[in-house]
C-alpha cells in the first residue's frame, strides 16, 4: 500500500511513524492504526556483510524462528536413533541435506514477511520498504531501494531497528567469518567449526552442529553465558562436552587466513563431495601462547549492536550509549527527546526478547492513543536458550539472587529428572534439572525458576505467570502436578543446595 502524504492531524503527515520493522514496531503500528491513527513503518533493514537479505520482522523475530527450526532439525536426528527403542525400522539408512535444510527455513521467512505485509495492510497501517533517517524534529527522510528521497513528518517517531550480530575487528574476519545469521547462506554444510563466543546464539549453533555430526569447537574469550545463572551454565557445558562438542578457554582470536589445505564437506562424505579451502585460525591462549588450527568455517557469536548508527539520532539529540548504541530511555519508553521513543532490543539496560518487544509495542500505543498509564514490566521476563538440551530461565539468577538478598537469605530448591520419553532409550538419567531460587524472608517467595531438559520453555510459560502473581514455595508445593508430565517436578522440589552439599561433605568424609 503506497502511503499517501497529507494531515493527519493539525499539522503532520502521520500521527505515528515507526523506523524499523522490529516485533516491538510492528507491535505499536498495528495497535496504533486500530485506534484509528495514521500510522506508517519505513523498513529497509541493511543485507547482513555476507549479503543475507533480512525480511520484515526484525532481527528477533526472523532469528527466533531460525534458532527453532534448526534446535528441531538437530532433535529430529536424535529421535530417530531412540525411535528403534519404541519398534520403529527403516529400509535405509536416514541422511540430512544441508541445502534442503537451507532452502525451507529462507523460504518459510519470505513466505513470513509476505504474510506481515499483508497482515498490516489489514490492519490499515502504511509500510514502505525504505531507510529512515530522522533529518530535523518530526521529520524522517525516507530512501527507497532506487535511491528516491522523500521528507514525511510525523507526530511521534518510535525507534524499532532491532540489532545485528558484531565482529571483533580481526584480520580476516570480514572475508572468511561468518555470523549466525550467515550460516544458512552456505551452499555446503560447514564442517569442522569453530565457534568463536560463549553467548546463547554462539552454544545453538554449536549444539545445532553437533546435533547433525559436524566437529564443532567453541573458544571463550570469558565466561559461558554471561547473564544467565552460573551454575546451570555449567550444566549446559557439561551436556555438550558429552555430546562432543570442544571447548578452547580464556582464548582470543587474533587472524583469519585462507589456508593452502582443502577438505570435503562433512556430510557430504562419498561421490561428490565438495573440496574448498580450509581456514588457518591463529589464537591467543590464556598463558600468552600463539596457537594455530585449520577449520572449515569460523562463526562468530561475541555479541550484538543495536542498528541504530545511521538513523539520524545525534541529529536530534537522542541519546545512546555510544559502544552499544543502545537509546537511553525512561519507564515510559521515551528517549530524552519527547516525541521519540524506542521499543525492543535498541533500548539500553533492558532484557531483550520477543514476546517482550511485541508487549511493550502494544502499551506504548496504548498509551499514547488511549489514555492508558499501564507501563511495560520489564521484571521477570523469561528466556529461553534452544540448545539441544534446552534451557528456560524466569527471574533472578542464584547469583544475583545472593547479591541482592545475601546468602544467607536465599533457599535453592533443586533436582535432577528423567522425562518419560527418555527411559526407552536409556538417554542419561542426571542429563535434566530444575532449580527455584526463594527469598527466604519474603514468604519464600519465589525469585528465580531455571528449567534444563526438553520443551523447557513450555514448561516455564505457566509458571512465569505464576510469578508474576508472587508465586510462594508454598504455593508451587501445594499445585497438583500432571502426571507424567515433566513439569511436575517444579510441584515437589524437597532438597536444598544446602542439603545437597552437606551430604557430599560427608560422604568425602
Amino acid at each position: 500500500m503506497e502511503p499517501p502524504v497529507g494531515p493527519s492531524s493539525e499539522s503532520f503527515d502521520y500521527d505515528l511513524l515507526v523506523i524499523g520493522g522490529g516485533s516491538g514496531g510492528l507491535a505499536v503500528a498495528k495497535e496504533a492504526a486500530g485506534l484509528r491513527r495514521k500510522v506508517l513503518i519505513l523498513d529497509l533493514a541493511a543485507p547482513s556483510p555476507r549479503g543475507i537479505k533480512r525480511e520484515l520482522g526484525g532481527s528477533s523475530l526472523n532469528t527466533d524462528r531460525i534458532r527453532k527450526f534448526l534446535q528441531q532439525s538437530s532433535l529430529l536426528g536424535k529421535a530417530i536413533q531412540d525411535s528403534e527403542k519404541y519398534g520403529w525400522r527403516f529400509k535405509e539408512q536416514g541422511s540430512h541435506s544441508w541445502i534442503e535444510l537451507a532452502d525451507a527455513v529462507k523460504e518459510q521467512l519470505q513466505t513470513r514477511s509476505g504474510e506481515l505485509k499483508r497482515e498490516l495492510k489489514r490492519c490499515g497501517v502504511f509500510y514502505l520498504n525504505a531507510r529512515g533517517e530522522i533529518v530535523a524534529p518530526h521529520t524522517v527522510e525516507a530512501t527507497d531501494l532506487n535511491g528516491q528521497k522523500r521528507r514525511l513528518t510525523a507526530e511521534t517517531v518510535v525507534v524499532a531497528t532491532g540489532d545485528s550480530p558484531q565482529y571483533l575487528d580481526v584480520p580476516g574476519e570480514q572475508e572468511f567469518c561468518i555470523t549466525s545469521e550467515d550460516l544458512l547462506s552456505l551452499t555446503h554444510p560447514p564442517g569442522r567449526t569453530l565457534v568463536v563466543g560463549g553467548s546463547a546464539e554462539g552454544l545453538e549453533c554449536a549444539g545445532f552442529l553437533i546435533g547433525h555430526s559436524m566437529p564443532v569447537t567453541v573458544m571463550l574469550p570469558t565466561h559461558l553465558l554471561l547473564g544467565f545463572d552460573q551454575k546451570m551454565a555449567q550444566k549446559i557445558e557439561n551436556h555438550m562436552m558429552v555430546s562432543g562438542v570442544d571447548f578452547l578457554y580464556q582464548c582470543s582470536l587474533l587472524k583469519v587466513e585462507q589456508s593452502e589445505g582443502c577438505s570435503g564437506d562433512a556430510g557430504s562424505a562419498g561421490a561428490g563431495a565438495v573440496s574448498r579451502k580450509r581456514l588457518r585460525v591463529t589464537y591467543a591462549t590464556k598463558d600468552g601462547q600463539t596457537k594455530q588450527e585449520e577449520f572449515d568455517t569460523v562463526l562468530l557469536a561475541v555479541g550484538k549492536k543495536a542498528c541504530t548508527s545511521d538513523i539520524g539520532l545525534e541529529r536530534v539529540g537522542v541519546q545512546s550509549k555510544q559502544d552499544t548504541g543502545k537509546i537511553l530511555v525512561n519507564e515510559r519508553d521515551q528517549t530524552s527527546v519527547d516525541h521519540i521513543y524506542a521499543v525492543g532490543s535498541v533500548q539500553h539496560g533492558r532484557p531483550s526478547a520477543t514476546g517482550l518487544s511485541m508487549h511493550a509495542g502494544t502499551l506504548l500505543a496504548r498509551r499514547l492513543y488511549r489514555e492508558d498509564n499501564i507501563l511495560c514490566d520489564y521484571s521477570n521476563v523469561p528466556t529461553v536458550v534452544l540448545t539441544p538440551l534446552e534451557y528456560a530461565a524466569c527471574g533472578l539468577s542464584e547469583e544475583k539472587a545472593n547479591l541482592t538478598f545475601g546468602e544467607d537469605n536465599v533457599e535453592v530448591y533443586h533436582s535432577y529428572y528423567w522425562p518419560l520419553e527418555w527411559e526407552l532409550p536409556a538417554r542419561n538419567k542426571n542429563s535434566c534439572y530444575v532449580k527455584a531460587v526463594c527469598h527466604i524472608s519474603d514468604n519464600e517467595r519465589v525469585v528465580g525458576l531455571h528449567v534444563m531438559g526438553p520443551n523447557a520453555a513450555d514448561i516455564l510459560q505457566g509458571f512465569v505467570a505464576a510469578m508474576k502473581c508472587g508465586l510462594t514455595k508454598e504455593q508451587l508445593d501445594a499445585t497438583v502436578g500432571l502426571h507424567p508430565g515433566s513439569a511436575q517436578v517444579l510441584t515437589s522440589l524437597t532438597q536444598t543446595q544446602r542439603m545437597s552439599e552437606a551430604l557430599m561433605i560427608r560422604g568425602n568424609c
